[in-house]
């Protein structure tokens, strides 16, 4: 039972075994007294701690999880506890997105001979612990009435565009026709099967050069196809976010830059297809029986049903335009058209704005309802540029057995945190994945989440620099922005 309040909560404690487990073995043999809430799981290194273990346990029952291994500059390993504070410090920050407490998770520093400072880090967390009281369940949580359109009504912003057409179509075409010959393959965008989709293309003669579009409809990311087409000589035509994912890509050699030819045109923003659907049902009819559709900078202009209908670009816009950093290509052999201004101004995006307005509470009731509609296609991982080990995902693996396939609220958010842990510090906000999801989900806000907090801590941009080192592949024995609290 425990010595603080008489009753025992949930603590996970994962101890490095050369360390702070002999710190706790040896508080043990010298009797002294500490909470009986823990239960220590021992690993090899505070750097072999994955943080998904630690959102394993809050999402399954613990109400407050411990990370302790050897002090820095004193690992078993030499940099083991370097990585691991990196990867937990980004846990910490990342925790608030989904409605966690980030009291309720800790790491520190023992040593083995430090028994007298286990016992006082123990009862130190258990106490903070106890004073947050249970930690709400996940399945437990029911969403506050009006949340859903408080959500939604938050401002949109600007989008980046500077009021003139200069998407220059046929120049891009002289371009890529020049080059053509000596490339297997371009990728571009092509009409689909009405005019309110567009589709990749793969051009490979005149002919195919001929069907090429630009415009807002020209949603999907080109760079996903990229390394599904290594060693092969390819073009491909991108919007400023695409271009930094084919840095990353180029940035994790999944690529290689002699054979990858980039032809950049400045992005006046992309629709949102699930919110002229919406608007479109609003008037009683819907995308499915669009007879025509013009876009341009300004606006959509569509015909369904007999009837036109006119959208201002801002009402219709993907979320990812609004404050967008990055409208022209960040790498690109050939640039065309004239560059679009940056309309971000500093802001943060519309979701994190949201999600900075809700309560703990909140968040947690919001995710519950949004992925109670996941019915778990994984289309997101699919058409995520990164997510490249889609053939050893551990969403299906069954060894290591991560996730089952049970239909629950859990299950399902815990594999969005999976995609988020893995793309951190690597997503270049694309937006793909949100975009391909069916049931609309804004999952894109935990990889923003997750962006903020590498960007406030390391001062780092995805796919901004192909020669940088991403910053949970690296350390500093003195980290800058990392302020480690005593327990």
């Amino acid at each position: 039972m425990s010595v603080l309040t008489g009753k025992e909560l949930r603590i996970v404690g994962f101890l490095c075994n050369w360390c702070s487990y002999g710190g706790a073995d040896t508080a043990g043999v010298g009797r002294f007294v500490q909470p009986t809430d823990l239960r220590i799981i021992r690993v090899p290194c505070s750097g072999r701690i994955d943080p998904l273990f630690i959102v394993k346990a809050l999402l399954n029952g613990a109400d407050g999880v411990l990370v302790s291994g050897c002090h820095p500059r004193d690992c078993h390993y030499s940099q083991g506890n370097f990585y691991a504070r990196r990867r937990l410090e980004v846990l910490k920050h990342f925790l608030p997105v989904l409605g966690i407490d980030p009291a309720r998770f800790e790491y520190t520093w023992v040593s083995a001979s430090e028994a007298q400072r286990w016992q006082k880090v123990v009862s130190s967390f258990t106490e903070r612990i106890h004073k947050l009281g249970p930690a709400s369940r996940l399945e437990n949580t029911a969403l506050p009435d009006g949340l859903e359109k408080r959500f939604a009504a938050i401002a949109s912003g600007e989008l980046p565009s500077d009021g003139k057409a200069a998407t220059r179509l046929e120049e891009l075409k002289d371009r890529i026709h020049e080059f053509l010959p000596d490339l297997d393959i371009v990728i571009g965008w092509q009409r689909g099967f009405d005019a309110l989709h567009n589709t990749p293309l793969f051009m490979r003669s005149a002919e195919d050069l001929e069907k090429l579009v630009w415009g807002p409809l020209n949603i999907h990311n080109t760079a996903t196809y990229l390394p599904s087409l290594r060693g092969k000589k390819v073009g491909v035509v991108v919007k400023g976010c695409d271009s930094r994912s084919v840095v990353e890509l180029l940035q994790e050699k999944l690529v290689d830059r002699e054979n990858i030819v980039v032809f950049g045109m400045p992005c006046s923003g992309i629709v949102d297809l699930s919110k002229i659907d919406r608007a479109l049902r609003e008037r009683g009819t819907g995308i499915g029986r669009v007879q025509a559709a013009e876009c341009g900078e300004k606006g959509v202009t569509i015909k369904a049903g007999g009837q036109e209908y006119r959208f201002a670009m801002e009402e219709v816009a993907a979320d990812k335009c609004f404050h967008c950093e990055y409208p022209n290509a960040v790498l690109a052999d050939h640039l065309i058209g004239n560059a679009s201004p940056s309309s971000s101004n500093g802001k943060i995006s519309r979701q994190l704005a949201a999600f900075d307005a809700m309560s703990l509470q909140e968040r947690m009731a919001y995710w519950r309802s949004q992925m109670d509609r996941c019915i778990r296609c994984h289309a997101c991982r699919n058409a995520c540029p990164l997510c490249v080990c889609k053939d050893h995902c551990i969403a299906q693996s069954r060894d290591p057995h991560w996730i089952s396939q049970e239909d629950t609220i859990t299950e399902k958010l815990m594999f969005q945190v999976v995609h988020a842990v893995h793309t951190a510090g690597r997503c270049t906000e694309c937006g793909e994945c949100e975009r391909a999801c069916p049931m609309d989900i804004p999952i894109l806000a935990m990889k923003r989440q997750m962006n903020r907090a590498i960007r406030e801590l390391f001062e780092y941009k995805a796919g901004t620099d192909p020669e940088a080192v991403p910053p949970l592949l690296a350390f500093q024995a003195e980290e800058k922005n990392i302020h480690e609290g005593v327990l």
